[in-house]
């Protein structure tokens, strides 16, 4: 309860002035984290090995970085949040419409490390044509879509979600159990979050946030089923802590059903 009521004060607008303008989305070098992100999709994609019809992003928030490596490998990109607006913000984006957040830095820097001298451009297009349904998703109840995906998934992706949503590390668990139910036996999961993170800052919503060590991130993959395949930490450098938030880094995960 407490946790809704303070997302009932997120202001996406300013989460994405916090997180993805810079300092943070610095692209000059491969040491600040968005492009430490960014690189972790790009070459966990690279493989070819995570690809099928469907991929869903599980609390999309209102950002589709997350989004544009996967694009190339899906037939149907479904978003989906628990905030009407952060759906909403991600409408503006797909139907490009004016004042929507610029994502053209980080489509042109995904080009850039993906190597195939693709206009950024084309990317764009291709990730609003796939991104066909922002649906709105509930993490905490065993079905988080209110109903069976159908068919399941063939990949799972979920960034900064599942610890921002907990109220302590059982429930993030849970959570992990509950959203691992929309993807295929065999299907891939893909997580990046925050680790030693207790609070974050979006606009007057101060939000609790589940401090995760690495222990905590095996521990409930393999808890919800999920063989891990890679594991990977970046350390937040003093430059970057802003005060919008207390994280000490990020990890990425790579898992199978």
């Amino acid at each position: 309860a407490a946790l809704r009521e303070g997302y009932e004060r997120f202001d996406p607008r300013a989460y994405l002035r916090n997180n993805y303008l810079p300092p943070r989305a610095d692209f000059s070098s491969e040491e600040f984290v968005v492009p430490w992100k960014l690189r972790c999709l790009a070459e966990t994609f690279a493989s070819g090995e995570i690809r099928g019809r469907t991929l869903i992003d599980v609390g999309s928030g209102p950002t589709i970085y997350q989004l544009l490596s996967a694009c190339d490998h899906f037939e149907e990109i479904v978003a989906t949040d628990y905030l009407a607006v952060n759906r909403e913000e991600l409408g503006r984006w797909a139907r490009g419409e004016p004042g929507a957040f610029d994502w053209s830095p980080f489509i042109q820097h995904v080009c850039k490390i993906e190597g195939r001298g693709e206009p950024w451009q084309d990317k764009e297009r291709r990730l609003r044509d796939r991104l066909r349904r922002i649906l709105p998703i509930d993490v905490h109840r065993p079905d988080p879509l209110g109903s069976p995906l159908s068919p399941p998934a063939d990949a799972l992706l979920s960034a900064f979600c599942l610890e921002a949503v907990s109220p302590d590390r059982a429930a993030f668990a849970r959570a992990l159990l509950h959203v691992g139910s929309l993807l295929r036996p065999g299907g891939h999961a893909l997580l990046l979050g925050a680790l030693g993170e207790s609070f974050y800052l979006a606009g007057p919503a101060r939000l609790p946030v589940v401090p995760l060590a690495l222990s905590d991130v095996r521990a409930a993959l393999a808890g919800a089923g999920l063989t891990l395949r890679q594991l990977r930490s970046y350390a937040m450098p003093p430059a970057l802590r802003t005060g919008v938030d207390d994280v000490d880094g990020v990890f990425f995960a790579h898992a199978q059903k």
